[in-house]
């Protein structure tokens, strides 16, 4: 998997969730506490911007592009912006990002034969391509996302692995996009993520 609404997800310290449709309330700075919504992205600092962005895709060079064309006038903007800066992606660092990804259990209230097709679907996919399965689940109920991601990972098993490069590389973009939507309205501190 990768994400709560999307299948793998960050590293620990990190949720996800559709994208949010408008600008969220902006929230107010305080020394050393939260900033949130798009006016206190634009405001952070640049490590903090980063290390929001960072939280997002675990690439550098994308989350240093992103900081350095704030201000953002709106959220789609900054959205959009993140999405262009997903496709300029080297091949290393598309490969750093998907390293970073972690694959998420399945719900507890899962059934445990379901929690095992996935544990077994999610080795076979890792054994084949490298790197954690990544899908993006917006707009799945909750109840859907289990069969989602393994119907997603028994289809893309066939995939050569360049065509299932340019998939995750899609996929990675949306979950980032989402997550970053997220960040905003959680708010932004200056502590550093765990990668």
């Amino acid at each position: 998997m990768t994400s709560d609404t999307h299948a793998p997800c960050r590293k620990p310290g990190s949720t996800d969730a559709s994208a949010i449709p408008g600008p969220p309330s902006p929230a107010p700075r305080r020394a050393g506490g939260p900033v949130g919504g798009l006016v206190g992205f634009n405001a952070a600092s640049r490590a903090e911007a980063v290390a929001l962005l960072l939280s997002c895709c675990h690439s550098l060079r994308w989350a240093e592009r992103v900081a350095a064309h704030r201000p953002y006038p709106t959220v789609d903007a900054l959205l959009a912006a993140a999405d262009e800066a997903g496709y300029d992606l080297s091949r290393a660092d598309l490969d750093g990002a998907l390293a970073a990804e972690s694959s998420l259990p399945p719900h507890p209230g899962a059934p445990p034969a379901a929690r095992t097709a996935l544990r077994a679907a999610h080795a076979a996919y890792e054994s084949s391509f490298g790197h954690a399965f990544v899908i993006s689940l917006d707009g799945v109920r909750p109840g859907e996302r289990l069969d989602q991601v393994l119907a997603g990972i028994r289809s893309r098993l066939g995939n050569e692995p360049e065509e299932e490069r340019v998939i995750a590389a899609e996929e990675l973009r949306r979950l980032a996009r989402a997550r970053l939507a997220l960040r905003l309205t959680e708010g932004l501190t200056t502590r550093h993520p765990e990668a």
